[in-house]
């Protein structure tokens, strides 16, 4: 069982033994994301992130920081979301106040000089390129930037290449101390750990810093100004294969159907026994990938059907999806499909939380978005108590009014926008 702790700097702490383990990950959360960023700080959250590893008072350069790290066999990164930054090591039990010690120190004592700012602003130009020019990395975001528009959900998190190029080491500053707070942020240690050594390590290396502020706030989307579709958005690429966006609104993460939407999503499209994967890719030989998942933020959501397709064959392949949207609605799922799906969220979501790393994210996650923690077994609960019809039910909210998303040499819009005008 896990535990929570409030530290005295106010950090929450939350602690998640596994019995006869040696490893452990260290993950450290904080709010903030793009969706946080407004006009020409859009990207300005992932650069913090990067920032973090350019050197600290104690490790003054990156290379400082890696080797110590690499010299205990540690697995480590960060990442940045809409919502969420965040950043983790995963070592040995034995290691946990080196890990605590290096995560304190970046994310508290960065240094953040104004050259290491320049340098690494080349280095997040090639990042946006390597997304930009590889449309399998590149087609959610175009989709989330067309369905929420103008909101900053809608923004990159990335940013721009302008955007980067402008922020100053000031703005740097500025950003990171008004977010990176310890009264912000979430601790989750989880692996083979002793509570009492847990608690002791963490509190000696955070209690130090004591920085304090008003816990900041996002922008709520405003229920109204969800896309009513259908809408069609392009981006041409002179490409022999092209990427498909499919999808609409959906639920945030506290909506009390949000895991009747999630068996909805595996049914469709989770796996290679889902419906999708068989019409699309079984029986017609349309795409290599087809998938389909939701996506949740705290007062939103949105669900995405995703393929890359021959470009002669674009049409045709929306109309097999289109189709397997309707039958669902008006046929509704099968017994068997109903009960695969939940065995299959329940032995995935077992395997995936044998892992220290998944299950810091299981619960960090949890406890920074939604301030309310269920356990696995809570979790896995809750996925047996839904029923065929609430499945159903979702299906027929959904998918209605779809927004299309496509990377390829496509100009002209209509034909594609008729076909989903007539299906929706």
């Amino acid at each position: 069982m896990y535990q929570e702790k409030i530290l005295k700097n106010k950090a929450k702490l939350i602690l998640v033994p596994i019995k006869n383990r040696e490893t452990i990950t260290v993950l450290f959360l904080f709010p903030v994301g793009s969706r946080y960023e407004q006009g020409r700080l859009n990207g300005i959250s992932h650069f913090i992130e990067h920032m973090m590893f350019r050197g600290t008072k104690k490790r003054p350069t990156p290379l400082d920081i890696t080797r110590q790290l690499d010299q205990i066999g540690a697995q480590y990164n960060a990442f940045t979301g809409k919502d969420q930054t965040g950043y983790w090591i995963k070592t040995t039990n034995k290691k946990m106040g080196v890990a605590l010690d290096i995560l304190s120190e970046m994310v508290f004592n960065s240094l953040l000089r104004e050259e290491d700012v320049e340098k690494e602003k080349g280095v997040i130009e090639e990042e946006i390129k390597m997304y930009e020019e590889n449309p399998l990395l590149f087609y959610d975001d175009l989709f989330e930037e067309n369905f929420y528009q103008n909101h900053p959900l809608g923004q990159l998190i990335s940013g721009s290449k302008e955007n980067i190029r402008k922020i100053t080491s000031l703005d740097i500053k500025t950003y990171w101390q008004k977010f990176y707070q310890p009264n912000q942020m979430t601790i989750v240690i989880a692996g083979g750990i002793n509570l009492s050594k847990a608690k002791k390590l963490t509190e000696s290396y955070l209690s130090c810093f004591s920085k304090k502020g008003k816990k900041n706030k996002y922008l709520p989307f405003p229920q109204n100004k969800l896309s009513p579709g259908p809408r069609v958005n392009i981006l041409y690429k002179n490409l022999t294969q092209a990427q498909i966006a499919l999808g609409g609104g959906a639920y945030p993460y506290r909506h009390p159907q949000l895991e009747a939407l999630v068996l909805l999503m595996i049914i469709l499209g989770g796996n290679m026994s889902s419906r999708l994967f068989r019409e699309v890719r079984e029986k017609r030989g349309l795409a290599y990938s087809v998938q389909a998942r939701n996506y949740c933020y705290q007062d939103v959501g949105h669900y995405l059907i995703s393929a890359g397709v021959d470009k002669g064959k674009i049409k045709e392949t929306l109309k097999v999806i289109l189709n397997e949207l309707t039958k669902i609605k008006e046929k509704g799922i099968t017994d068997q499909e109903f009960k695969m799906a939940q065995d299959y969220i329940i032995g995935s979501t077992k395997l995936n939380l044998e892992d220290s790393a998944h299950l810091a994210n299981f619960y960090g996650q949890q406890a920074l978005l939604i301030g309310k923690i269920r356990t696995p077994r809570e979790k896995l609960q809750a996925i047996k108590k839904i029923t065929k019809q609430e499945v159903i039910k979702v299906a027929q909210n959904i998918f209605q009014n779809l927004n299309l998303t496509v990377i390829g040499p496509f100009k002209e819009k209509s034909n594609l926008l008729r076909i989903l005008s007539k299906r929706v």
